[in-house]
Formats: C-alpha cells, sequence, structure tokens
C-alpha cells in the first residue's frame, strides 16, 4: 500500500522527518514539496534508505517525489551516536572567522578553509549554515579550496534553509543541499566538533 505526504509548506527538516516515518512503515511512498531543497533533501534520504526514485514537477511550481523500496532491501545503517569517539566535523556558520574587524574575518575564513587540507586526520565532513553558506556559491573566494576538500573524499553538506533565506539556493558550486536532520546528526555523531 503507497502512503501519499502533502509536505508542502513545510520547514525543513519536516518533509525530511515526514519522508522517513512513512517509510519505515511503508515501501511506496509519494511526498509533494514546493522547493527544490526539499526535493534534494527526500532525494539523498532515499538514496541512502535504499529506495528508487521518480521525481515528477507539476505545472503549480510543486513536486512529486514517488519512493520504492523493497521489501526485503534493508536501509543503511543509521550513524551510531552512541559512540565515543567519532569523525571529525567542521562547522561553518559565518563567511567571518571571530568577531571584531570584518575584513579580517574574511581573510581568516579564507585561510582556515585553505588549511582543512593540511589537517591530520582529515575531517569526514565540513557543514555550511548561516551566512557561512555564502562561501559554497559561485564567485567565493574559497571555492577552489572547497572544491580540493571535496575531492579528497570530505563531505560537504550545506544548510538549504540558509541557501534559500539569503535567495542564493541556484548559485550553489559546491557540496550538497542539506537540512537541519542531517546537520544536527553529523555533528551529534561527531567525535570531534570545530566550530571556527
Amino acid at each position: 500500500m503507497a502512503k501519499t505526504i502533502d509536505a508542502k509548506g513545510l520547514a525543513c527538516p519536516q518533509p525530511v522527518l515526514l519522508t522517513k516515518k512513512a517509510l519505515g512503515e511503508e515501501n511506496n511512498v509519494t511526498v509533494t514539496v514546493d522547493n527544490e531543497p526539499a526535493v534534494a533533501n527526500i532525494t539523498r534520504l532515499g538514496k541512502t534508505m535504499g529506495c528508487t526514485l521518480h521525481i515528477d514537477k507539476r505545472e503549480d511550481g510543486t513536486f512529486q517525489i514517488h519512493l520504492s523500496r523493497d521489501a526485503g532491501k534493508i536501509p543503511s545503517a543509521p550513524l551510531d551516536l552512541s559512540c565515543a569517539t567519532g569523525p571529525l566535523v567542521i562547522a561553518i556558520s559565518s563567511d567571518r572567522m571571530g568577531r571584531g574587524d570584518d575584513e579580517l574575518g574574511y581573510v581568516l575564513i579564507r585561510t582556515f578553509i585553505h588549511t582543512i587540507l593540511s589537517l591530520e586526520p582529515l575531517p569526514h565532513t565540513v557543514i555550511f549554515y548561516n551566512t557561512g553558506v555564502k562561501l559554497t556559491v559561485k564567485d567565493s573566494e574559497s571555492l577552489d579550496d572547497l572544491k580540493e576538500i571535496e575531492k579528497k573524499g570530505i563531505a560537504v553538506i550545506v544548510c538549504g534553509t540558509c541557501l534559500n533565506y539569503f535567495g542564493i539556493t541556484k548559485n550553489l558550486s559546491v557540496g550538497v543541499i542539506s537540512n537541519m536532520y542531517d546537520i544536527a546528526s553529523t555533528m551529534a555523531g561527531a567525535g570531534r566538533l570545530v566550530i571556527p
């Protein structure tokens, strides 16, 4: 039996949480959303849970995401948050580093990002939220370094709500659009969390 979810107008991460709950109950789920970050987040969740996906863009600007999973297919294991040690995660909440002079703060955050590749061990994930998302878009002076970070296999996740808030979602040039559920889970599962 298929389950239908109307997630139009719901703030992040509600569409993802509703979809995850529904996939725990049914193998066929259809979700309707009204923004591209929600589509990206639900698509990523579906892939993590072993689903096949089909997305329909409708004339009214909404999207219908059809997710289906084989009854015998085992989804990916959730992040084990009980572990005392875990990956290094860096969470960047601003396009400046520190308080005080803004111009100096901008230089410092660019230098910090450039230095990430010299860390040992390398971080598992770099998270961008609030004005930090501005570092991941077209014309950012940190873009080349962030692309190198991504090439090294470091996950770069970017808050979709923040991109939407600043009206820069279409300018995202590195990383994947994420949601607060993924961000909170990643931060909670970190063995070491660095917030510059």
